[in-house]
This record gives structure tokens, C-alpha cells and sequence, in this order.
């Protein structure tokens, strides 16, 4: 396959012309070492709903005398960075340098989220503190591997006029050191309509593409996105349409409007056990799932948008953009709870399977 990144080419070149290819290794298999190494020298910015996870790990022996409810042991607990955060782990597991713009509180929690951002070398500069807002938190109590129950401690209301002005201020300064800028929304306040439009025509003004998973609350205020991400539940309910996905035309229709409605150049829809597909830059293709033995489906959104926006931001053809991505998104379902993609892993899977 092509890489179609100026970059890229000189590196494939270089390549052939050492005979790479002769020892063994196909071009596919060329072009994916090209592709992997160049996510290394990516900086990507994300903006959104930054939150912290907390796990419970432990066992059940015995149910509660005070109601019909498991006693879950405690054997250890971790903390994680959430929502948006997890992006900025699938971005960074992939090699890029990974760039949080986001509001969280002055709170014992948002020291947490601060620390964890440290720990993992990833840069704060972009994050803003309020006195008027609290850090989310969600704790999942896990008893073998097991889902037990969330509890999520959060707020949803809007940031502060002030707030929203320091925020797209911040993205402003960020974005032009970026080669591609990721919405991930979580409905929890952080983005509007006015934010969203101002950054996004800053970010098209630099020639810089915005990557967008949207939640319901914004859903029809991505307009002039590069690569809008929703799944099926969310096309349906963003839309306000019914269709059959099964029926090509009817499905087709439906990306259609959702592309219209927002005029954004491409539409890259999750639709779980039947894969995914993409319409971007006047090809469209249907890429089925790999059968996977699934643990826990949280986080694989936040796996595929980060490699489907690395992908754009090396303007890979949209069947490599998709193909990777829903690679990517089936591995990490593979393990309990929210984890970054395994970088290693998918660049061999991705060569066994000739993508």
C-alpha cells in the first residue's frame, strides 16, 4: 500500500534503495515500519473531558447480609488517567508526543489527574484549573474480571465564560506545534458550540486536521471537521434517524446526511460486532470486525480515534485510516478494563494480516 505522507515517501525510497525489501520483509511490510516509525515524530493535541479512573480490584466470596448485593474483598486498587486522558495514552503507547487542553478542578482529585500526567511524562501546559468545578472520577469495582458496579463522582455543566476564553486561547497557542487535533468529547462540559467552532476554524486555517468523537450533546456542532467518529447509537440518536445498517443504500444515506449536515470532509462510524466504515476523501469502504475473545469493550472508541488521527495526520488512505483503526480498537478488547493499544502488537498484526 502507498503512503501517501511526503515524509513517508522519502523514508519508503530510502528504503528500497538499501534493499530492505530483498532481506525478507515485503513492501506492505516496509510501508507499516514507516508508517509506525513516523507516528514517533507526531504531537497531537487533544481537547476535551479529561478524567481520572479509578479501579477496585478484588474477589467475591459471600453475598451482603444487608442486601442481595456481592462483598467484594479488596485485593489492590489503581488509578488511571480517563476520558480524554485515555486518548492521550492510546497517542502516547503509539509513539506520538501526546498534548492534553482541558479544565479540571483545584481539587484533591484534579492533584491526582496532575500526577498521573507527570508520572507518564505527558505535558500539563494545556490544562487549566477552575475553583468552580470538580475532577470526574469513575470507579469500577471489579471482582475477578468482573464488572461489579461504576460509581462516578462528576459534574456535566458548562466551563465559565472565562474559562472557555483560556481554553481556546490555549488551543490556539497549542495547535499550530500540532499536525492534528482530537475532539474527544464525553458530554461533561468542557466543549461547546463556540469553542468547537472557533478552534476548529483556527485549526483549518492552519492547515491542521481535527479528528472529532462526539458525544450527544455537541453532536451537530462539529461543523467543517476533518474526520467525524461516532458509533452506530450515536448516528442514529445525533441524526434523530432510523435505519437499517444492514442495508448498504439506507446506511449510506445516513452518512450522507451526517456528512451534509456538517459539511465535514470524512465519517469514519464504529458499528461493533459488524466492524466499521469510512467515507472520507470520495472513497468509501466497510471493513468487517476480527473475531476476538472480548474481556471488556471500555476504552476501544478511545483506541481507534487515536489511531485513525494519527493515520489523518499522515495522510493515509482512508481504507489504511479505518483498517488500522479497527484493528486497534478489537485488541484492546481483549483485556480487562481501559488500556492503551500494545504498539508492538498491532504493527504485527498488522502485517499478518496484510493491511
Amino acid at each position: 500500500m502507498l503512503l501517501m505522507s511526503p515524509a513517508l515517501d522519502t523514508v519508503g525510497h530510502g528504503n528500497a534503495q538499501n534493499g530492505n525489501a530483498s532481506h525478507g520483509n515485503t513492501p506492505r511490510e516496509v510501508a507499516i515500519d514507516e508508517l509506525f516509525n513516523a507516528f514517533n515524530n507526531l504531537r497531537v493535541l487533544i481537547i476535551g473531558d479529561v478524567m481520572l479512573d479509578s479501579y477496585v480490584w478484588g474477589r467475591v466470596d459471600r453475598i451482603s447480609p444487608e442486601a442481595p448485593v456481592p462483598v467484594v474483598n479488596v485485593v489492590r486498587r489503581e488509578l488511571r488517567l480517563g476520558g480524554a486522558g485515555n486518548v492521550l495514552l492510546n497517542v502516547q503507547a503509539l509513539g506520538a508526543e501526546a498534548i492534553i487542553c482541558s479544565v479540571i478542578g483545584t481539587d484533591e482529585p484534579g492533584d491526582r489527574l496532575v500526577g498521573q500526567l507527570n508520572e507518564r511524562c505527558l505535558s500539563c501546559d494545556g490544562l487549566i484549573r477552575s475553583e468552580s468545578r470538580i475532577t470526574t472520577i469513575k470507579e469500577r469495582i471489579i471482582a475477578g474480571s468482573q464488572q461489579v458496579v461504576r460509581v462516578d463522582t462528576e459534574t456535566d455543566k458548562h466551563i465559565t465564560t472565562t474559562e472557555r476564553a483560556r481554553l481556546i486561547a490555549k488551543a490556539k497557542e497549542l495547535i499550530p506545534t500540532c499536525q492534528v487535533v482530537i475532539f474527544e468529547d464525553y458530554d461533561k462540559g468542557v466543549l461547546n458550540a463556540e469553542s468547537i467552532a472557533e478552534i476548529t476554524a483556527f485549526a483549518n486555517e492552519q492547515g491542521v486536521p481535527t479528528v472529532v468523537d462526539p458525544k450527544k450533546r455537541n453532536f451537530l456542532n462539529y461543523h467543517h471537521t476533518t474526520l467525524f467518529k461516532p458509533n452506530l447509537k450515536e448516528l442514529k440518536e445525533g441524526l434523530k434517524l432510523e435505519f437499517d445498517v444492514d442495508d448498504p443504500a439506507e446506511f449510506q444515506q445516513a452518512v450522507d446526511t451526517l456528512k451534509e449536515s456538517l459539511q465535514i470532509k470524512g465519517a469514519l462510524i464504529t458499528l461493533s460486532e459488524r466492524g466499521v466504515y469510512i467515507d472520507f476523501d470520495n472513497q468509501q469502504h466497510r471493513l468487517p470486525a476480527h473475531l476476538r475473545q472480548i474481556s471488556d469493550v471500555s476504552g476501544a472508541g478511545d483506541t481507534v480515534i487515536s489511531i485513525a488521527a494519527c493515520c489523518v495526520a499522515l495522510r493515509q488512505p482512508p481504507q489504511l485510516v479505518a483498517g488500522l483503526s479497527n484493528l486497534g480498537g478489537g485488541l484492546v478488547c481483549e483485556s480487562v478494563g481501559v488500556v492503551p493499544i500494545d504498539k508492538a502488537r498491532l504493527k504485527e498484526e498488522a502485517i499478518r494480516l496484510k493491511l
